[in-house]
C-alpha cells in the first residue's frame, strides 16, 4: 500500500522507522515534532542522514542543563538565540503587557515580555493553544527605569509546514477501504499494523484517538501496563495535555484564583489522567463538585469566575490479571481514586475502553515504512472536533428507542460521532455510508463502550442495579 500512500497523500507522507530513530525518545521529543524533524531532512524517498539530523537536534533540541548556557549568550553576550521549544503566552489584563513561559527550562511569565508589533506579527500561531511547540528566537529587553531586564520573543515559527485541509483528508479516504484506512490511521500514530493480531486489537487502540476529534468526550481505559497509553495521549497531539503522578486539584484544572489564570481544562482538547490511581485531588468534595458540573455541561465556577470549556477528560490506570479475565463485568472502579466513587460522576463518563484488547508493546509494533505525518493528522483531528456535520448524520441514522435515558443516548451519540470521524471522515450525509458499516464500526461499538459504564454504575449504587443501554438501532 506504500506507492497508494504516497501517491494520495504526496508530500505529507514521511517514512517512519522507529526502531531506527530511537534516538529521539532519548531526547523526549514528542512524535509529532520528530516527523516534523525527519521530513525537513528526508528525500524524495525517504532517505535521510542521521549525521545531519543529529546536528540539526544538538544546534536547536537544548537539554535543561545548557539553559544556563543560553541565557549568558541572550542576557550578557547580547546574542539571539534560536531553538525549539513549547512556548505559553498570555495576556495579563490589568497592564495589557504580553508574557510567555518555556517550562521545560523553567522560564516564567514573570521574566519575559513580547511586544506589541511581535505580537501582531505571530499572535494567530501563539494564540493557537495553551502550549506551543516552535522554532523560538529569544532575545533581551535591558531594563529601563524601573522596569527589570527581560527576555524578550523576536520570532516564532510553529509546526506547520504545510496547508492542514479537512476537505483534502475527506477525499483522500475515499480512495481507501475501511480496512487500509485502519492501517494508515495506525501508521499515523508510529504503529505497525500488521503487528497486531485482528481488527478488534486494532480498532480498540484507534479507540484511544475518539477524544482527540469530538469536543467533551470523556473515556475511563483501564489496561495492563506498557500498552502505549502514555504514548498516544502524550506524543500524537500538541492540542492535548497529559498529567501523570502528583496532585491535581481544582485550581490547577479549572481556575487558579490566587493567579487569575485558567487551568488545564481550558485550551486543550483533552486532559488525561494517566496512572490515575497514583494522582491525589486535593480536596475531594471540591474536586468531586467541579468535575460533575464541567464534564455534563462543560462549564465550571471556581469563586467568582465562571469558565467555559469543551476539553474530554480521560482517565488512564492500569487493571489486575483476574480483573481482566471477567472482561468489564469485575469491579473495577472500586481502584480509581476515592473522588470518582460516585456514581453521579461515574455517570457522566460515556464509555470504557477495554485496555486489554490492546497487546503490550514490541518490536513488530513499531512503525516501518511510510505513514502519515504525525503532526499533520493530529492537526486535521483537531479540525474535525468543530465539524457538527457528523453529529447530524449519526441523529439522522440513529434510531432511539422511547423512553430512552438521556445520558445514555447522549453518550452512545456522541461515541458513534467520533468513530464516524476517525473511520469515515468522507461522510457528509446518511446515505454516504451503509447501515451496515455505521452499525458495525460506530454505533454497536459505542453501545458496548456505554454498557461497561452501566454495569460498573450497578456495582457502586445499587439504584443503578439492573438497568441496561437502550436498544439503539439503525435506520435504513
Amino acid at each position: 500500500m506504500t506507492d497508494k500512500i504516497r501517491s494520495v497523500f504526496g508530500d505529507i507522507a514521511v517514512y517512519k522507522d522507529l526502531r531506527r530513530t530511537n534516538f529521539f525518545t532519548a531526547l523526549s521529543l514528542p512524535a509529532f515534532m520528530r516527523d516534523w524533524i525527519i521530513q525537513k531532512f528526508s528525500d524524495a524517498e525517504g532517505n535521510y542522514n542521521i549525521e545531519e539530523i543529529s546536528a540539526f537536534v544538538k544546534d536547536f533540541v537544548p537539554g535543561r542543563d545548557e539553559w544556563v548556557s543560553i541565557k549568558n549568550r541572550i542576557v550578557l553576550e547580547r546574542e539571539t538565540v534560536k531553538f525549539l521549544a513549547k512556548l505559553s503566552a498570555d495576556i495579563n489584563i490589568k497592564t495589557q503587557d504580553i508574557t510567555f513561559s518555556i517550562p521545560s527550562f523553567g522560564l516564567t511569565d514573570k521574566e519575559t515580555y513580547i511586544d506589541r508589533q511581535t505580537w501582531q506579527k505571530y499572535s494567530r500561531q501563539l494564540s493557537a493553544g495553551r502550549e506551543i511547540w516552535g522554532v523560538v528566537e529569544l532575545g533581551y529587553r535591558q531594563p529601563e527605569g524601573k522596569s527589570a531586564g527581560k527576555i524578550e520573543l523576536v520570532s516564532f515559527t510553529d509546526f506547520c509546514p504545510y496547508t492542514v485541509s479537512a476537505e483534502f483528508y475527506r477525499e483522500a479516504r475515499k480512495n481507501f477501504s475501511v480496512y487500509e484506512w485502519e492501517d494508515i490511521l495506525l501508521g499515523a500514530i508510529d504503529y505497525n499494523a500488521s503487528g497486531y493480531r485482528d481488527e478488534e486489537q486494532k480498532l480498540t487502540m484507534l479507540s484511544r484517538l475518539l477524544p482527540f476529534m469530538e469536543k467533551r468526550l470523556n473515556i475511563i481505559e483501564l489496561a495492563p501496563k506498557g500498552t502505549g497509553k502514555s504514548y498516544v495521549f502524550g506524543n500524537v497531539s500538541r492540542y492535548g495535555w497529559l498529567s501523570s503522578g502528583g496532585v491535581m486539584t481544582r485550581s490547577k484544572m479549572f481556575y487558579d484564583i490566587q493567579r487569575n489564570r485558567e487551568g488545564l481544562i481550558v485550551g486543550n482538547d483533552f486532559v488525561v489522567l494517566d496512572e490515575v490511581q497514583t494522582i491525589s485531588f486535593g480536596n475531594t468534595d471540591e474536586m468531586r463538585a467541579a468535575l460533575k458540573g464541567y464534564l455534563e455541561q462543560g462549564n465550571f465556577t471556581v469563586g467568582n469566575y465562571k469558565g467555559v470549556a469543551d476539553a474530554g477528560m480521560i482517565l488512564c490506570g492500569n487493571i489486575s490479571i483476574e480483573a481482566m479475565k471477567q472482561d468489564g463485568y469485575a469491579d473495577m472502579f472500586t481502584e480509581l481514586p476515592k473522588v470518582f466513587h460516585e456514581s453521579a460522576l461515574i455517570e457522566r463518563f460515556h464509555g470504557f475502553l477495554r485496555g486489554w484488547n490492546i497487546p503490550r508493546m514490541n518490536d513488530d509494533l513499531k512503525m516501518q515504512g511510510w505513514g502519515l505525518n504525525s503532526e499533520y493528522f493530529g492537526s486535521i483531528l483537531h479540525e474535525l472536533r468543530d465539524d457538527i456535520a457528523y453529529r447530524g448524520v449519526v441523529d439522522d441514522l440513529v434510531v432511539v428507542p422511547k423512553g430512552s435515558d438521556t445520558r445514555d443516548t447522549e453518550a452512545v451519540k456522541r461515541i458513534s460521532t467520533a468513530y464516524l470521524k476517525l473511520l469515515f471522515p468522507h461522510v457528509r450525509r446518511p446515505e454516504d455510508i451503509s447501515p451496515q458499516d455505521f452499525s458495525r464500526y460506530c454505533l454497536r461499538r459505542a453501545v458496548r463502550m456505554r454498557e461497561i459504564i452501566r454495569y460498573q454504575l450497578g456495582l457502586l449504587d445499587s439504584e443503578y442495579k439492573g438497568k441496561s443501554v437502550p436498544d439503539f438501532g439503525v435506520r435504513e
